[in-house]
């Protein structure tokens, strides 16, 4: 399972931030961005709930870290 994580943090804190977020070991890709977030993290695990508890756990208790919104990835192929 993997899930986007929209990130947004306290102003001036992005760098720092980020650092620590690329440290995570379930956070496959993260990038600093423009917009109402500060930064897109690509999370990947066996599960959502565990996606879920990654970002509480790891995430979220980041000094800095404002809001998240996670956003776990469909595969429309298995859909149809």
């Amino acid at each position: 399972m993997q899930a986007y994580v929209l990130i947004q943090t306290d102003l001036g804190r992005v760098t720092d931030i980020l650092r620590k977020v690329k440290e995570i070991a379930t956070v496959t890709r993260a990038d600093s961005v423009t917009g109402p977030y500060d930064i897109i993290a690509l999370l990947e695990a066996p599960s959502v709930e565990e996606i879920g508890r990654e970002v509480v756990e790891s995430i979220q208790v980041i000094d800095g870290v404002t809001r998240t919104l996670t956003c776990p990835i469909g595969n429309l192929d298995q859909l149809h």
